[in-house]
């Protein structure tokens, strides 16, 4: 059993070959960082251009790698949101012609379903139940995951997502984007105890909130504007700012646990790939005798191998797309 995965629900075009073992058999992203650098952000219209020029190239590139024709692809498994709608249609669009073209089951997966089976394409696979975080540019909820198809959200974000906060403060500091890389690098050269920034930990509820953090950073910036070139200061402020957010996605995991009583936890999305959070989440892991999950790397942002591991759930179960599908840009799971 192969699936082809597909994922254009952003400003990545990916595409991979997926088997029955969650064994990678190929995974080909194309990424449109360089494009969107100057503007400091995703251009929407831009992004999905670039979709369009270059969606078939990764197809067959994925194809090529894994030694296979669309003839050999059980199934086509292709993102259909959440995401930009002018990305996502480009994807769909495509899928749905192939399927037509060829005859092959189409699968619909939600992207955020995709990030939380992302940890079933490594080695060491979770059980059921597990809590899990997802974290990226676009999106920061934690879930209570029963089983494949059973996901139950305790918090989401109420304004920023924790990605798109870092890209924000990166833009303030003149750091380029994207900010996450950037700015977890810096943070390891600066102090994070220079600037107390604020904590939104609104322990009523396991909601997320960074645009209180974002403000704080912004004025603190304009007090430092005459110096705010000096490395050590922008380091500092990076160090100080990176903890807040830890401390606050640690915090929420750390109090799901207790709640519901729950052992394993599955860390996925773009910021999982910080190496402060990674950190942080290990050790609060080993201090509660938590199991905890993040898949590799490569794996943390947009892929299409998360799409098409949860599309072999689906496969599985029967859940097939006509094709008639078509994206939404919002989509809970």
């Amino acid at each position: 059993m192969h699936i082809l995965g597909i994922d254009s629900s952003c400003d990545d075009t990916s595409a991979s070959v997926v088997d029955e073992s969650y064994t990678i058999i190929s995974n080909i992203v194309s990424s449109q960082t360089e494009i969107h650098k100057k503007y400091g952000g995703i251009v929407p219209e831009l992004a999905s251009r670039k979709h369009i020029e270059m969606i078939w190239p990764v197809v067959d590139e994925a194809l090529s790698k894994a030694c296979l024709k669309l003839d050999d692809i059980t199934a086509l498994s292709v993102c259909y949101g959440p995401g930009l709608i002018g990305s996502l249609l480009i994807g769909c669009g495509f899928a749905k012609a192939i399927a037509y073209a060829k005859g092959i089951p189409l699968i619909a997966v939600n992207h955020l379903e995709g990030h939380i089976f992302s940890a079933f394409l490594d080695n060491n696979k979770p059980e059921f139940p597990f809590l899990a975080l997802i974290a990226s540019g676009g999106h920061t909820s934690l879930y209570v995951v029963e089983g494949f198809g059973m996901y139950s959200e305790l918090g989401r974000t109420r304004d920023d997502a924790a990605g798109e906060a870092y890209d924000k403060v990166a833009k303030l500091l003149g750091l380029g984007y994207p900010g996450g890389p950037i700015i977890d690098k810096l943070a390891h050269e600066g102090n994070a105890r220079t600037f107390d920034f604020p904590r939104a930990y609104l322990p009523e509820s396991f909601d997320f909130s960074f645009s209180g953090l974002k403000n704080a950073v912004r004025l603190e910036v304009s007090k430092h504007s005459k110096d705010i070139s000096n490395r050590a200061i922008i380091a500092d402020i990076a160090a100080s700012f990176q903890s807040a957010v830890v401390d606050v996605l640690v915090r929420k995991v750390e109090w799901a646990i207790v709640k519901k009583d729950i052992k394993r936890v599955v860390l996925s999305g773009g910021v999982s790939a910080n190496n402060g959070l990674r950190k942080k989440m290990s050790e609060m892991a080993g201090e509660r005798g938590i199991e905890l999950f993040m898949p590799s790397i490569a794996l943390c942002t947009d892929n299409a191998a998360m799409i098409a591991a949860a599309g072999l759930h689906h496969f599985k179960s029967g859940n097939l797309a006509s094709l008639d599908l078509n994206p939404k840009a919002y989509l809970p799971l």
